[in-house]
């Protein structure tokens, strides 16, 4: 058994527990970070398939506040982030559908977004990758805080910022107030099965490259290459709605693939084929009910925050300022 000691403890590695774990830095707590995946993003992700990549997560991001703007403006200056787009085809090569609100991707993918705030954190911050935390208990001053690996850390505060239901499983529910069972026991998230495909030849989807139907059976379509993240190969990543996932994931894998890959045929160009086909299912990947604050704090146990997509606001900026607000009041609570 390993123990760690800190003042406090940041689960999940998502952009969410990543900027939390920024701020209290910057406030000088000592933090460390558990992540249950080998490399942190969450959502934040990217996955390489034959010569090529794709983002087989969230696709891009929007800018609506000004808090998150500076965090952009920051991004783009370090060269990392760019737009992508004013909006995307439903299909029909319509252009009603380009509001004129940027739509920022990330050079090399999603994913390497995480890795840049990841490596801001050093040196001082320890984050624990491949570790998949099985109970949050609390103590007489703090929490310990265990791992399938029998990691223990010790600490005087935890920010929760996985999906709420995940969170919960981690804890006793009783030793939270009725109140706050009431506000995150029915938090609940509709799925994503998400394909990426290798495709040998062209695709021709509109520009920028990408189709956007949320009402139907297959949501998105992308061709990375022209997105800007797959130079070395062109690799589209396919979305299914929420209904149509529920559908998919009884199917075995195989099957939900071509299901998913029939989305492509239409836009093969010649000869083009598919070389490869990976799958991805995201059981939490939309919330479904959107707390109106950025965080909760638990009432009458020593600090505990939940944070994450479903509080404040959805998507990768919800999230984003979500994990802010969660990282100063965690600092506040430790009198910092």
């Amino acid at each position: 058994m390993i123990e760690h000691r800190t003042d406090v403890l940041i689960v999940g590695g998502g952009i969410a527990g990543l900027l939390a774990t920024r701020v209290l830095r910057e406030r000088g707590v000592p933090v460390m970070m558990a992540d249950k995946a080998v490399r942190v993003g969450g959502r934040l992700a990217t996955r390489r398939i034959g010569p090529g990549r794709g983002d087989h997560g969230a696709q891009f991001f929007t800018v609506r506040s000004r808090e998150f703007g500076a965090l952009v403006e920051e991004w783009i200056a370090a060269g990392l982030v760019y737009e992508w787009a004013r909006g995307f085809s439903d299909g029909s090569l319509r252009t009603n559908s380009f509001d004129g609100y940027p739509r920022y991707a990330v050079r090399g993918g999603m994913n390497n977004l995480a890795q840049h705030l990841a490596e801001q954190l050093q040196p001082g911050v320890r984050i624990e990758s491949s570790a998949r935390v099985r109970s949050v208990v609390p103590l007489a001053d703090g929490w310990q805080t265990t791992t399938e690996d029998q990691q223990v850390f010790f600490s005087r505060a935890v920010g929760l910022t996985p999906p709420v239901p995940q969170s919960l499983a981690l804890l006793n529910r009783d030793l939270l107030t009725e109140a706050d069972r009431e506000i995150l026991t029915p938090m609940d998230y509709e799925p994503c099965l998400t394909g990426i495909f290798w495709v040998d030849g062209r695709v021709d989807f509109p520009e920028p490259g990408a189709v956007q139907q949320p009402d139907a059976p297959v949501s998105w379509i992308a061709d990375n290459q022209r997105k800007g993240i797959s130079p070395e190969a062109v690799v589209v990543t396919v979305q299914a709605s929420p209904e149509f996932s529920r559908q998919l994931r009884d199917l075995p894998e195989t099957s939900a693939i071509q299901a998913l890959k029939l989305a492509i045929e239409p836009y093969l160009v010649g000869q083009a084929v598919i070389k490869e086909g990976q799958l991805k299912a995201w059981r939490y990947a939309l919330p479904k009910l959107i707390y109106p604050e950025r965080y909760l704090l638990a009432q009458g146990l020593p600090p505990l925050v939940f944070a994450g997509d479903a509080f404040g606001g959805p998507r990768v900026e919800g999230a984003a300022l979500s994990g802010l607000a969660a990282g100063n009041v965690l600092a506040a609570c430790l009198g910092k």
